[in-house]
């Protein structure tokens, strides 16, 4: 199963960004998506996720400013990302956990870098 993420850029601090990830290949069943980053020297964290029935898991630190949602039947997940701050920037990754072939899979997408800066 291979992701890939897009929509990463520049944006000023105060700013929005949506990044999506679609998932592709024989894929039976995804039940978690989720958007991880990885900042210069610091350790890759949870941003968001979303099961497939809907239920989401946020970070503190974008608790009211991000918004992860899923189309379950495209598989797509998208990150909205408002109200964007400066220790936002990074390489966002999204995250993919289903069944693919009668076996479980554990996927990551390349990488989408956004940067925020005036």
């Amino acid at each position: 199963v291979q992701l890939q993420a897009s929509g990463g850029g520049l944006v000023q601090p105060g700013g929005s960004l949506r990044l999506s990830c679609a998932a592709s290949g024989r894929i039976f069943s995804i039940n978690a998506m989720g958007w991880y980053r990885q900042a210069p020297g610091k350790q890759r964290e949870l941003v968001a996720a979303v099961t497939s029935g809907g239920i989401t898991n946020y970070a503190d630190s974008v608790k009211g400013r991000f918004t992860i949602s899923r189309d379950n039947a495209k598989n797509l997940v998208y990150l909205q990302m408002n109200s964007l701050e400066p220790e936002g920037a990074a390489v966002y990754y999204c995250k993919a956990q289903g069944y693919s072939g009668g076996r479980e899979f554990v996927s990551w997408g390349q990488g989408t870098l956004v940067t925020v800066s005036s």
